[in-house]
């Protein structure tokens, strides 16, 4: 049979690693616009990883390889792939999103890569099916979530399939790259079909309808026409606010900054409240006392604002004041973390228990604390008033999503507080108001079937799910954005967000993948034109699909473990990452409104009452029973889903799998480990893969590096090909020969960046897991003594160790094992005499060296900001690294990167050493969880190509020196 002839791509040999890690953070801070705005999903992808990730995937590295006949020799291979990285640095940036120049300059290598590999394989019996130059390979992602790997596919030119077993997902990737590319053709004819809204100055023969924008415009108009119908019917519940002479000067409060506001009515913004609860001392019992976390409202600089709780007998009231609140102010009613606060009336502290007991007997309450209004140059607080309480309880809800949350206080605290449901996470007004929009999505629907008939859209009477593409799909498409958008907006109108008194409007309950407990909420108004609005929902929702793709793609509802989709296709995927986020259960919080809306539109998808949970590649120890089970269960579920990729994605490319590699678990002294990452790698080499890399993107921080125990570091990419049927089993011995023999040199490409970017510190473990896995993965079975199959978790341990074997002299040795015992912290002579004589040095040496202080039976490791400013390396006639390193860190940390260059230029020799041992310790402190020296040495590391610069103008201003002379 003729072998496959697959070349090697470009994201199994090079990538521009900090290009694209610049890009994927700076793309953190983009809302305006950004795909993600659509709707809420957890832990998406930055488009820019995605982009060059399948760009890299798609096109050939262009390295000569002898056994293919193709490529370059080193050298030109050096300069093409310098081109090429020109293409990923320009296609990352998010200017170019929808830059047809720069995007044609990527597709364009990616069809050239596709010719060359058809033309080498065109004698292989499955040509036809495979290797049709005239036709790029399909694109597949069967966890789409959020959808920006499907999406960025689409964007690169290739026709793109998305799964997902989680209805909501299925939704929103439907909204983003299915609905668009199906009407945009029919709809730029004609244009937008819906009413335009009052006060539009646009001119119809200056409007451009191509693509999708016909569309997104109807979303916006459609979605104006929702919240004026909606305001007709329940207005009454968001009345505004008079400014009355009471509220400007009272005997307890002057206000003259209501002044200039004096009789009118103002829009009200949101209703502030705190939850309430019996007092727990009986002489208090009547009374319903505030839990409130704060009694600050805005602490802008120039416009504070606070609550002053004001007792009289056995009662009290809120007033609103303005001025520099007081220290009592900052904590409301709360004594510590968690539910622990006292009581207004008495101080008597109330403890969680009696929270929980009231609460469960339904006995928590709610009461008005503030009232925020918009004024002419901003926000405005107000004292709450007995007729805006009044209005806000005479709210009678007709429905409420009667679906349980899970008791999984992990995820879920409202149920410990007699919240069981998600209709219990909304005030009776946010009900009705939700479910007046829901509502109206079908009367949108129907509207914009006859607008759509009488602009001239044909109809073929056949839905959306079911594929059709007149009229009456188009309203349905219409009518799943407006849905979507209701959604959307219960991120912001629920009773558990918070009030951000910096920023002074609402905070999304979902700020992380949680529904956290809230003491004291905003009831935000529908129809103030800020934060919830849904007009302002929908005009930003439009912003999004008006630069959809029109290349054809298809969604659908799917078990990745179960699914023949990938038959053929070009895989990218981002799997759950074993226990850290729980997709399922948190998406019911959506799921419950989106079936009231969109149920008619997609009665398949929507027809179980919450979101099927039980073939769901979580972790989750309370659906299966304990830990153990739950790790079994996702184990065997993900070895299947990936076997699925391995046997039926196209044999010419690697799978690419992204995985939020969590920081490490740290057991005894063998090594990092992750037990969800080793299972996830475990799935991976038991599905039939090879890992030939892994590249580290920094996918979860907007900016810097945060080190925090067990926090979500960066997305760890591995690159998948499927492992040979007939692969070799080798023992220990031999794997730990073959790491002896790659690894120090991959180590050396790493630190110093060879046809790649450097790795930060932060990342390096993850790194050295390619090239590591590499050698494991090619291996049917690496067998220990014992004649058992390896572990992943030993295979790691053993590639991790290779950060800790660095030849230091003896003085830094000695440091480098002291610090791992005692930190900064002072530890006894005697210990550290005997310590310094195995490492081939001496105590008083140390102190020579300058790099410890001992006295009095003690001893320990100087600081760097301990050691002396004017330090001169060329006379000290002992110099450890250790003390260069801190040297440097010293100089970084105090003048500057032109400073610690001038020093290293002072040293040449010791640079190597330094950067090693700089690597060497981040990892140390990482696993000790030692934050603040992490982020000494790895600042060090992120600094080092200017710290070299200045090390390079420090020689060259010295030799120029010499000359003059």
């Amino acid at each position: 049979m003729t072998p496959l002839k697959t070349p090697k791509k470009l994201i199994e040999v090079a990538l521009p690693l900090d290009a694209i890690n610049v890009a994927a953070a700076r793309e953190k801070s983009i809302r305006h616009g950004h795909p993600s705005t659509l709707h809420l999903w957890w832990a998406r992808r930055p488009l820019a990883a995605a982009r060059a990730v399948i760009f890299a995937q798609m096109v050939n590295d262009p390295g000569y390889e002898r056994q293919l006949g193709r490529g370059v020799n080193k050298e030109k291979a050096a300069i093409e792939r310098e081109r090429l990285f020109k293409i990923i640095e320009d296609l990352v940036q998010w200017e170019n999103t929808n830059n047809e120049e720069v995007l044609a300059r990527a597709r364009e290598e990616i069809w050239k890569s596709w010719r060359e590999t058809c033309a080498l394989n065109k004698g292989h019996p499955q040509a036809a099916e495979l290797f049709n130059p005239d036709t790029l390979p399909a694109f597949h992602d069967p966890f789409a979530g959020g959808g920006a790997l499907p999406l960025e596919a689409q964007r690169l030119g290739l026709e793109s399939y998305a799964s997902d077993l989680n209805p909501v997902a299925v939704t929103i990737n439907k909204a983003m790259i299915e609905i668009p590319p199906r009407f945009a053709g029919p709809i730029s004819a004609i244009g937008p079909v819906g009413p335009r809204i009052p006060g539009d100055k646009q001119g119809k023969l200056t409007e451009d309808w191509s693509g999708a924008k016909g569309l997104a415009e109807d979303v916006r108009r459609y979605g104006a026409w929702m919240r004026a119908e909606a305001e007709k019917r329940i207005g009454h519940l968001y009345p505004k606010i008079e400014v009355t002479a009471e509220m400007v000067s009272s005997a307890t409060t002057q206000r003259p900054d209501l002044k200039p506001l004096l009789g009118q009515k103002l829009t009200v913004i949101a209703w502030l409240w705190a939850r309430t609860v019996k007092s727990p001392n009986p002489a208090f019992s009547h009374a319903e006392v505030p839990l409130a976390s704060t009694f600050v409202l805005s602490s802008k600089a120039g416009k504070e604002a606070y609550v002053e709780p004001v007792v009289e007998g056995d009662g009290y009231r809120f007033t609103v004041k303005v001025g520099t609140p007081p220290e009592s102010a900052k904590d409301g009613t709360k004594l510590g973390r968690g539910a622990n606060f006292q009581c207004l009336l008495s101080d008597t502290p109330i403890e969680p228990k009696h929270i929980y007991a009231e609460a469960n007997a339904g006995r928590m309450g709610a009461r008005l604390m503030a009232v925020v209004a918009e004024g002419v140059r901003g926000r405005v607080y107000l004292s709450p008033t007995s007729e805006q309480e009044a209005i806000a309880r005479d709210a009678q809800p007709e429905w409420k999503p009667e679906v349980a949350m899970p008791e999984n206080p992990r995820w879920f605290s409202p149920p410990l507080y007699g919240l069981k449901t998600y209709g219990d996470l909304f005030t009776p007004r946010q009900l009705v108001a939700l479910t007046t929009f829901s509502d109206l999505v079908q009367e949108a629907i129907e509207k914009c079937r006859q607008d759509a008939l009488a602009a001239g859209l044909a109809d073929d009477g056949t839905g959306l799910d079911a594929g059709g593409s007149g009229a009456t799909s188009y309203a349905q498409a219409v009518g799943v954005y407006l849905g979507l958008a209701i959604s959307r907006t219960t991120n912001t109108v629920n009773a558990l967000a918070v009030w951000s008194q910096s920023r002074e409007q609402s905070v999304n309950l979902f700020s992380r993948q949680a529904i956290p407990m809230a003491w004291d909420f905003p009831e935000v108004n529908p129809f103030a034109g800020a934060a919830g609005d849904f007009a302002a929902t929908t005009a930003s929702m439009a912003k999004v699909v008006s630069d959809c793709s029109e290349t054809p793609a298809h969604v659908s509802q799917f078990d990745a473990q179960a699914q023949s989709i990938t038959q053929g296709k070009v895989v990218s995927t981002d799997p759950p990452y074993y226990d850290n986020i729980g997709y399922a259960d948190l998406s019911d919080f959506f799921y419950v409104w989106l079936r009231r809306s969109l149920k008619p539109i997609f009665p398949d998808l929507y027809a179980t009452l919450a979101v099927p949970k039980a073939a769901e590649l979580v972790a989750t120890p309370y659906r299966h029973g304990g830990k153990e089970k739950a790790e079994a269960f996702f184990l065997e579920g993900m070895t299947h889903a990936i076997h699925n990729l391995a046997e039926q994605a196209h044999p010419a490319f690697p799978v690419t799998i992204y995985y939020a590699f969590k920081q490490s678990e740290t057991k005894g002294d063998a090594g990092t480990s992750s037990t969800g990452w080793e299972t996830f790698l475990d799935a991976v080499l038991h599905a039939g893969f090879g890992i030939v890399g892994t590249w580290p993107m920094r996918t979860e921080r907007p900016t810097g590096v945060k080190v925090a125990t067990n926090a979500l570091a960066s997305s760890i990419i591995l690159v998948c090909r499927k492992r040979d049927a007939d692969a070799a089993t080798v023992s220990r011995r031999e794997f730990i020969r073959e790491l002896n023999a790659v690894l120090p040199e991959a180590l050396m490409d790493m630190t110093r960046g060879g046809i790649n970017s450097p790795v930060a510190p932060v990342d390096l473990s993850q790194a050295i897991i390619g090239p590591g896995t590499a050698i494991f993965s090619q291996y049917a079975a690496v067998l220990e003594a014992d004649g058992k199959p390896m572990s992943v978790r030993t295979a790691l341990q053993l590639i991790n160790r290779f950060l800790a074997e660095d030849d230091f002299d003896h003085d830094t040795q000695f440091c480098l094992h002291w610090f791992e015992g005692q930190g900064w912290a002072t530890g006894k002579y005697g210990e550290a005499d005997v310590l310094a004589r195995a490492k081939g040095t001496s105590v008083s040496g140390l102190t020579e060296a300058g790099v410890v202080e001992s006295g009095k039976g003690d001893l320990r490791l100087l600081k760097w900001a301990e050691m002396p400013r004017d330090w001169n390396p060329e006379t000290d006639t002992r110099v450890p690294v250790w003390e260069a390193l801190h040297q440097m860190i010293r100089a970084l940390n105090q003048d500057g990167e032109t400073a610690a260059g001038a020093l290293l230029a002072r040293m040449p020799a010791r640079a190597e050493p330094i950067r090693a041992l700089a690597y060497r310790l981040y990892t140390l402190c990482e696993r000790k969880g030692w934050a603040e020296d992490a982020r000494a040495y790895n600042e060090l590391i992120t600094a080092w190509s200017g710290v070299e610069r200045g090390a390079s103008e420090a020689g060259h201003v010295g030799s120029q020196g010499s000359l003059d002379i």
